[in-house]
């Protein structure tokens, strides 16, 4: 093979007989094993306490509940919009079944572009456009450079995309987080409320117990939701977040690489300086 050749590793651009195709394997979504596997872990531990430790009936007490799960939405919300705070809803569910995000494959996407702009052209992108439904900033990006636009205002427009997404989800992050601040705040109050009862009826030595039990739950309840739930899907959404991000700028020096007119190995360079080095790119030797 001589020195130079490019050697896609699974699309390629095909030539031959004035045709042209671009394999785009559909996005889809996945499971956020991780994810699923941390929280149920902690929930069962949790739960396998509650058990050894007598009827799990005990902990379960539905004043105490709402103080902690509509106190902590009423209160989240009053630092941003109803939109923002009840988006989180989605977000989490999102963020559990995420779409897969492969920084390589989201590299050799770019190369296989790039080599067919160089093959035949940037307007020969024009007829992949249908395949890159699945990935629409990557399809924007590339329309762009197919239009003509210069490389400098390619850049200008999708770092702002970028950076308007990456302040989406850390918003959306920032609600998660304040939301577990107030969680264990809303889980005091209902145990001030459940003293305060309490105390009124001291002249009862029966309801003393059962009483203190319930003021506790709602601590309970609201470190459970902050230190379990909010707190670490607000982790979990910034590093998506750092991803999505890192993609968006493979697409974008994609772009901005195909309207230069520069060689793919040019590209490849660069690609692999966000890569690691056990997952950098050899399309030429």
């Amino acid at each position: 093979m001589a020195d130079g050749e490019f050697v896609p590793s699974r699309a390629a651009a095909q030539t031959g007989g004035g045709s042209m195709s671009y394999d785009v394997p559909p996005t889809g979504t996945t499971m956020d094993g991780a994810l699923l596997f941390g929280l149920s872990i902690a929930f069962v531990l949790v739960i396998t306490a509650m058990l050894w430790s007598g009827s799990i009936a005990a902990f379960w007490n539905l004043p105490s509940i709402l103080i902690v799960l509509l106190g902590t939405m009423a209160v989240t919300t009053v630092s941003f919009s109803i939109g923002e705070a009840f988006g989180v809803f989605p977000l989490i569910v999102r963020t559990l079944f995420p779409p897969k995000r492969d920084g390589r494959r989201a590299c050799e996407r770019a190369m296989n572009l790039s080599e067919i702009a160089r093959r035949a052209g940037v307007l020969a992108l024009d007829a992949i456009l249908p395949q890159l439904d699945n990935e629409p900033f990557l399809q924007r990006a590339v329309a762009m450079a197919v239009d003509g636009s210069n490389p400098d205002q390619i850049e200008e427009v999708l770092t702002t995309e970028i950076d308007v997404t990456t302040e989406r989800l850390t918003r959306s992050a920032n609600v998660l987080r304040r939301a577990a601040e107030v969680a264990p705040a809303m889980g005091l109050i209902g145990t001030l409320v459940g003293l305060i009862q309490m105390l009124s009826t001291l002249n009862d030595p029966n309801s003393i117990g059962p009483a203190m039990a319930v003021a506790l739950l709602t601590t309970f309840y609201g470190a459970v939701l902050a230190y379990m739930v909010f707190a670490p899907i607000a982790a979990k959404v910034d590093r998506n977040a750092a991803d999505e991000r890192l993609i968006q700028q493979v697409y974008m020096v994609c772009a901005t690489s195909i309207a230069r007119q520069e060689n793919p190995r040019q590209l490849e360079t660069m690609l692999n300086t966000v890569l690691p080095p056990s997952q950098r790119l050899a399309s030429y030797t």
